[in-house]
């Protein structure tokens, strides 16, 4: 009897583990019968081909599974080409899926995986037009800034996971040589400012003891939190650490260093794209991937000046009641940034104070977000930091890391305390916002937390999505009062929507009217009053980023039509709350699929359906 119920038990199991086995070949080789399943097929095969951002999201700690956290991205060619023909089979797949068997649900996700896998295909002729060393983010400058502040470190697995990933450097970096020289080879070379900046980052990164670099350092102070670990062990691991340093990391580095000395000699001053095989046709194409438009650069480029006189004139009515009647704006402005009442000194203790003021507005706006503008909060944490010391030169005034989907690490803040003097208090608040709440840590937590769609729908980068949405919320905290008796923090507004007015002109001056670095330096000065160091490092940025920084105003501009649109239409139906709901609810999503759901939206709050 026993013998008989194993049988029928065993032959169960062999039945189950066969249609588990054609179930796991359909779905990995083959396009899957569920579509649902197809989307997360997608999204696997992206994550667990980059062990970088599959770290990053901290989505499958959780499952126990770990072994991504050893390991490095591949950056070599032969990946490189294996991602584009990936790209290209899932958008056929997908277009297979047949459109009137799908919900509305499906059929939006469908649109947008369409979309982003569509352009992803399209940038194969591009793969190349590109700096992978660069002073903004390149393989050099996020390799340290990753190990410091997103490899988890939470039990000794951990660390051990983090030698190995020092110790798989060397790979990581030869696979960026071989990239670099196939670029060489295509005449694809950098601007000589950004070689120049490289290698002083690089040669002052390695020209310290091991102990006292950012890879140690950072390391010995998170794994002293680390209450499972014996002093043995942290000595023993804090070696291990400073050994690969020595011995693996800086001759990685001093690999790349003796590259770009060698070809330093070859660079130009010629710093926009159009100087690239058929660079012009490429920049258009960045600026559509940017924006999600089909603005041409010549359009990108009315549009901003358009929108910098606009914006001027607003902050004229603002100078003329405050003190600075007839002055230029960019003059009045740079006044007000040296003026001591607005500066923190320029020390240890006036970082400290202005990363509190940070973490304090945070604190506020989170507050009064949670009751005026949304209908929902997430639960994802903020912390504010400080740019890590060793990129703050060369990085931009601010920037924003995702926090952990499993909750092992909150969004954060970084702030570039660089020189205390570039930081005037009346420019904080509207950088709190935007980089914070309820800019970019407000949308991109609720998108992680979102449920109910693919995974994908939660992590596509849509820049003019997001960074419009944080544009937008600057302009919405003034909608809503924040600003109210504070007229310089207003003007330090106003002076934030100018600056990302004058990329539009700056960004398609360089790449598509051959402004060299200086005029675009001088034009953004001119106009804004930012500090001249502040400027070198945006236009630089802009150079190595093209398009990239053409998104911000365009979103914004989009975002504010369609809720101009929304209040129209809707009249006394209009509730903010629940428009900024609409404008979240999705994820990111290129700006004409957003233009659909609003429109939806607005007709269906009409008909009270």
């Amino acid at each position: 009897m026993f013998k008989r119920i194993f049988k029928w038990f065993g032959a169960i199991i062999a039945v189950v583990a066969i249609a588990i086995a054609v179930f796991l070949v359909n779905l990995i080789w083959f396009r899957p019968w569920s579509l649902n399943l197809f989307y997360e097929k997608v999204f696997a095969e992206i994550l667990f081909d980059h062990p970088e951002i599959l770290s990053t999201l901290g989505l499958v700690e959780q499952f126990g599974i770990t072994g991504h956290n050893g390991k490095l991205d591949d950056e070599s060619p032969a990946h490189q080409r294996r991602e584009f023909d990936r790209w290209k089979r899932d958008l056929t797949q997908l277009r297979k899926y047949p459109p009137d068997r799908q919900s509305s649900s499906q059929k939006l996700s469908t649109h947008v995986l369409d979309w982003f896998l569509q352009i992803q295909a399209e940038g194969e002729k591009w793969q190349w037009h590109d700096y992978p060393v660069n002073q903004l983010f390149g393989v050099q400058n996020q390799f340290p800034s990753f190990m410091a502040n997103t490899h988890r470190l939470l039990n000794r697995k951990d660390c051990d996971y983090y030698v190995m990933r020092l110790d798989a450097l060397p790979k990581k970096f030869d696979q960026t040589l071989d990239g670099l020289k196939v670029r060489e080879q295509k005449q694809i070379l950098p601007p000589r400012f950004v070689v120049e900046e490289v290698l002083k980052e690089m040669t002052e990164f390695i020209g310290k003891p091991a102990s006292e670099n950012i890879l140690a350092t950072s390391f010995k102070t998170r794994a002293a939190k680390i209450e499972k670990l014996s002093e043995a062990d942290r000595t023993e691991l804090q070696a291990r650490v400073e050994s690969a340093i020595t011995s693996k990391v800086y001759p990685a580095y001093q690999k790349l260093i003796d590259y770009f000395q060698a070809i330093l000699p070859k660079t130009t001053t010629d710093d926009g794209v159009w100087k690239l095989p058929d660079g012009d046709a490429f920049y258009a194409y960045k600026l559509h991937e940017n924006t999600t438009t089909t603005l041409k650069p010549d359009e990108v480029h009315e549009l901003g000046l358009r929108e910098v006189a606009r914006i001027e004139g607003e902050m004229r009515a603002i100078l003329d009641a405050n003190g600075f009647t007839g002055q230029p704006i960019g003059e009045a402005m740079d006044k007000l940034a040296k003026d001591p009442r607005f500066l923190y000194p320029n020390d240890d203790k006036g970082r400290s104070d202005a990363l509190a003021r940070y973490t304090e507005l945070i604190t506020q706006a989170t507050e009064r977000s949670s009751k005026e503008l949304f209908l929902s909060t997430p639960h994802a944490k903020i912390e504010v930091r400080r740019v890590p010391e060793f990129k703050e030169s060369t990085a931009p005034g601010a920037y924003y890391d995702i926090p952990a989907m499993d909750g092992s690490r909150p969004g954060i803040f970084f702030a570039n305390l660089r020189d205390m003097n570039e930081v005037p208090k009346w420019s904080m608040p509207t950088l709190a916002y935007h980089e914070g709440v309820p800019g970019h840590h407000w949308q991109l937590s609720t998108a992680e937390e979102l449920k109910g769609i693919p995974q994908f729908r939660k992590v596509l980068p849509f820049t003019a999505y997001i960074e419009g949405w944080a544009l937008y919320c600057e302009w919405l905290a003034k909608q809503v009062g924040w600003y109210d008796n504070d007229p310089f923090g207003d003007l330090g507004r106003l002076r934030d929507e100018l600056f990302r007015a004058v990329r539009l002109v700056v960004d398609t001056g360089i790449h598509a009217k051959r402004w060299n670095r200086e005029q675009a330096i001088a034009y953004m000065r001119e106009k804004t009053g930012m500090g001249e160091k502040e400027v070198k490092s945006e236009i630089e940025r802009y150079i190595v980023a093209p398009g990239q920084a053409c998104a911000y105003k365009i979103g914004m501009l989009k975002i504010q039509e369609l809720r101009a649109r929304a209040e129209n239409e809707l009249g006394e139906k209009f509730d903010r709350r629940e428009f900024n709901n609409v404008v979240l609810k999705n994820g990111a999503l290129p700006l004409e699929i957003l233009e659909e759901q609003v429109n939806d939206y607005i007709q269906r709050k009409k008909h009270n359906l």
